[in-house]
């Protein structure tokens, strides 16, 4: 709900393909297990140590990312951004060739496990359907997800205690979780989708407080007055989630707000929220649980891996990235001719807004974006979690 999404184009970069946010958008490469490796006679792009990417392993990759998130076909057609997915390809292809034996069968393994569940969570006929629309196959990402998965099971068990407790207090608030309820009244009225005019939310607002300051209960006001889909019906409720995932005001009221106590009107993006945190748990390291334990090990992997792509990813590369052409760059030419535009930026400013990490489709008031297909959440979310 309510989640924050400005980025710059890196940092989406990272959260698209690091394996962290293993959201299954780069397609697979040329290790042995891809049985058309032999027929592909398309262009190199790049070699490196070990291998090569080629045309049409670069184009499928692409095809998998615009079936896992439409939202970023934008970022897609940058060639800064299309360069950087081709380093990322190198990177891992590289990395789970180097991985032990038993890493690669556990990684194959977890790939069939997380596969069998996309596949069960959207139905067979869906899972088909969507695969055709972007002439993909289960291979594709199947191939993809067991290379990764490599390895995450070939670094992850190196992770030290040390590392992880280092990670812990870098960011200790990633793990705390709260139960709140909210009322939300929107800057637009919900039936005309026009904007309110000025003061007006923040009146309602206040009417909301000063009910529940009366001994109203909540869930009822919550029912009849809260401008969120996502939690109306539920009497505003948001149980033991992660405040990470809030926008900021709402994060640190969240985190801050004494047990059971109405909080004033909380402005965000979205409008103004009347907030009660019924309960808030803050592990220290020594309570974190394994799967806790794990998702610290998975980001110290992920870094690992950002790490090698910034400064031992060049000294494995043989030459130059050779982009295949852009048809978007080429179609921009084509309609700015003569009109004095320079081009756009190769750069998404910072901050702007091209999605979000959540997946909460269609439910929570001022999501703006979301994982399109929906395919993977359920198994990415354990697949980040190291299991």
């Amino acid at each position: 709900m309510l989640r924050s999404n400005k980025k710059s184009w890196k940092t989406i970069a990272v959260t698209m393909v690091g394996v962290l946010s293993i959201s299954l958008l780069a397609a697979c490469g040329n290790g042995d297990d891809q049985n058309s490796a032999s027929d592909d006679n398309s262009a190199i792009i790049v070699k490196y140590d070990g291998g090569e990417i080629t045309e049409n392993e670069f184009n499928t990759e692409m095809k998998i990312m615009k079936f896992m998130s439409p939202q970023y076909a934008q970022l897609m057609e940058m060639d800064e951004f299309r360069e950087y997915l081709v380093e990322q390809q190198v990177t891992y292809e590289y990395l789970s060739n180097q991985a032990s034996d038993e890493s690669k069968k556990q990684g194959e393994e977890e790939a069939d496990n997380q596969l069998a569940q996309m596949k069960e969570q959207v139905g067979d006929e869906q899972w088909k359907a969507m695969l055709e629309n972007y002439e993909l196959t289960e291979a594709d990402i199947k191939n993809y997800m067991a290379r990764v998965l490599t390895i995450v099971k070939d670094k992850s068990p190196k992770v030290t205690e040390e590392e992880l407790k280092a990670q812990y207090d870098a960011s200790p608030e990633q793990f705390i979780t709260a139960t709140v309820r909210h009322v939300l009244i929107s800057f637009q009225d919900p039936e005309t989708q026009e904007e309110r005019a000025e003061g007006e939310a923040l009146k309602i607002a206040k009417e909301v407080k000063a009910k529940l300051d009366k001994g109203e209960d909540f869930a009822a006001v919550a029912k009849e007055y809260s401008e969120d889909p996502g939690s109306a019906e539920n009497g505003g409720l948001y149980e033991d989630t992660p405040i990470v995932s809030w926008v900021e005001a709402f994060k640190e009221a969240a985190k801050t707000l004494e047990i059971n106590k109405i909080s004033d009107p909380v402005e965000t993006d979205y409008g103004y929220h009347i907030i009660k945190v019924e309960k808030r748990t803050e592990p220290t390291f020594e309570e974190l649980t394994q799967e806790q334990k794990d998702t610290l090990a998975n980001t110290i992997v992920n870094t690992q891996i950002q790490t090698f792509m910034e400064k031992e990813l060049d000294g494995i590369m043989k030459g130059e990235i050779k982009l295949p052409a852009n048809p978007a760059a080429e179609k921009e030419g084509t309609d700015t001719e003569g009109t004095g535009t320079e081009g756009t930026e190769s750069e998404t400013p910072e901050g702007s807004d091209t999605g979000t990490e959540g997946t909460d489709k269609g439910t929570d008031k001022g999501t703006t974006g979301t994982e399109g297909t929906d395919a993977g959440k359920e198994s990415t979310d354990k697949t980040t979690d190291g299991k």
